[in-house]
This record gives structure tokens, C-alpha cells and sequence, in this order.
């Protein structure tokens, strides 16, 4: 297949990312081609709590999906699968929100090949954010990629939301949870906390939880209990508390600590958990997904220095 040629290309990209009010069709030749203006199209419809994908960028090797709206042929960069997507993340809410989003990208019969998870800082109430979610590098024997959805998206409070990286926060510490571990039904996810600051930061005890839903309401009915023990041995949070002081540069870590078992009854899930390091803390707002099934309990470890 002749490569287009690169100014052509050049221009998709930009036309792409710029607005998306119009659509880049593959010609018959392979090359890419301007289409004339058309109504600006979503790729997913309707937005999924406020994400949506304007548009999907699908190296001109991959199969071509029919009828696929937003959609751009291009050759990919050498090592790299080509594919990406442009999205939109609009905040109708009334504070500034911290967006997490999972991308699916899949087949056109709809198996998920590779996902791809993405944060949106701070967006501003009434104001929309852009940007892309490549690919990168396809898994050797996965199938071609032709389609990229939303699966998921969770938002916090922008002045609530966790801190793995960057500046550090006002409060001088950051908060953060881990993807977790699963084992035999039993789930156990890692609350982190660094001093950033240039102070000294004491703990004593465990970090205090409010469970809460979809809506960021209070949970009802889930029994908070110390030490990972509670639930099930071996967790290595089973310690007992007790007092020490994080010097600046230095970490702690805490367990969140459960199982998913289903019997009779309604399973709960609890999509937030917003956590105080110590009483009087600034609140963080984790979103680990607690399938708690119909348990209704949830073991928290107490604090202890990371690496013990």
C-alpha cells in the first residue's frame, strides 16, 4: 500500500483533534481523503456520565468497520499500533471534578483487545476538556483493533481527588489507592500515603472511611472493621496500631480488605470511598470498586510504615 503523503496526513490529525466537524474517510485507493462538511458525530451515543469519543483514528491496514461515524484511516508510527481516540469530558455538575476514564479498545464484534485508563484533572463546571487515548503497542496475536467505547468513568470532588503524582497538595501529604489484589474471592487494595511536605507527619491508628454510592451518598449497612484479619488471615494488614511519625519523603501504607461473596440477599457495590488519613485530615476520595456481594462488611488495616 503507497504511505499517504505526510502533509495529508498531517492535516487529518490536526482536522481530527481540532473540531471534529468534519469526517476523514479512507478513499478507494487507501490513501486519506477529505470528506466534505457533515454534522459533527459521536462514536458513542449517548456520553457516558459526561465522556464521550468525538472521534477514532484506525490505520489504514486494520479492517475498515462499516458505518462507523468520526472514523480516520492513517498509517501507524513504526512499534506502534496506530489506533486512538479523541474524547470529551463535559462537566454539567456544579463544582470542578477530577475525571477517571476507562477506555475499551475492541473488535468489531465487540471483544475488548486492550484498555486503556485515562485522568482528567480539575474540570471546571459547565466547561468541556479534550484529549486522546492511544493504543500504543497491540499485544502480539490479539486481533485488529476497529472500535474504542467508554466502559467506565468515575469522578471525584477535583479538590478531593488522589494525588499519585504531581505537585504536592496543600495538606503536604499525598493519598492514593492501588489497583489491588484478587485471590479466591477475597480482594484487598492498598491505601498509600506520602509525606510531600517539608513537615513531619504523625499517625496513629486507622484511616477513617465513609462508603459511598453512585451519587456520592452514604452507603448503608456495610460493617467497617479493624484489621484486614476480620475478613480473612494472611492479608498482611493484621497488625495492631500504633503511634509513629512520617519524616518528609517518607511513606505509610494501609489495606482496604474484603470479599465479594454473593449468598441470598442484594450485593452492594461501592464505587467511592472517601478516606481521612487521621482525624481533622483532608478528605481523598478513592474509587476502588468495592463489590462487597452480600457480605456487608469491609476490613481497613491500621497505618504502618511502607515497606514492613
Amino acid at each position: 500500500m503507497r504511505r499517504p503523503h505526510p502533509p495529508l496526513l498531517a492535516a487529518a490529525v490536526v482536522l481530527l483533534l481540532a473540531t471534529a466537524c468534519g469526517t476523514e474517510r479512507a478513499d478507494p485507493s487507501g490513501g486519506v481523503g477529505a470528506a466534505g462538511p457533515t454534522p459533527r458525530a459521536a462514536v458513542t451515543d449517548p456520553p457516558v456520565d459526561g465522556v464521550r469519543i468525538t472521534s477514532v483514528t484506525i490505520p489504514s491496514a486494520s479492517p475498515t468497520p462499516s458505518a462507523s461515524p468520526g472514523l480516520v484511516h492513517a498509517d501507524p508510527l513504526p512499534g506502534d499500533s496506530g489506533v486512538f481516540a479523541a474524547y470529551q469530558v463535559t462537566n454539567d455538575g456544579g463544582e470542578a471534578m477530577t475525571y477517571t476514564v476507562l477506555f475499551d479498545f475492541t473488535t468489531d464484534t465487540g471483544a475488548v483487545m486492550a484498555d486503556k485508563k485515562v485522568t482528567v484533572a480539575a474540570v471546571q463546571p459547565g466547561r468541556s476538556t479534550s484529549g486522546t487515548v492511544h493504543l500504543g503497542v497491540l499485544a502480539p496475536g490479539a486481533s485488529p483493533v476497529t472500535r474504542v467505547k467508554v466502559a467506565e468513568v468515575t469522578k471525584v470532588p477535583a479538590d478531593e481527588a488522589p494525588a499519585e503524582t504531581g505537585a504536592c497538595p496543600s495538606s503536604g501529604v499525598r493519598l492514593w489507592a492501588d489497583d489491588g489484589d484478587a485471590a479466591m474471592g477475597l480482594r484487598v487494595v492498598g491505601l498509600h500515603l506520602e509525606n510531600c511536605g517539608k513537615r513531619d507527619y504523625a499517625l496513629d491508628g486507622y484511616p477513617e472511611l465513609s462508603l459511598l454510592d453512585d451519587d456520592r451518598e452514604p452507603v448503608q449497612g456495610i460493617r467497617i472493621l479493624h484489621g484486614g484479619a476480620a475478613i480473612a488471615s494472611g492479608t498482611g494488614f493484621d497488625d495492631p496500631p500504633g503511634p509513629f511519625v512520617l519524616k518528609p519523603g517518607e511513606s505509610a501504607l494501609s489495606g482496604l480488605v474484603w470479599r465479594n461473596t454473593t449468598l441470598a440477599g442484594t450485593a452492594v457495590n461501592v464505587p467511592y470511598v472517601r478516606v481521612l488519613a487521621k482525624p481533622g485530615a483532608a478528605p481523598v476520595t478513592v474509587t476502588p470498586g468495592l463489590d462487597l456481594g452480600t457480605t456487608g462488611k469491609l476490613g481497613v488495616g491500621a497505618w504502618k510504615r511502607a515497606g514492613r
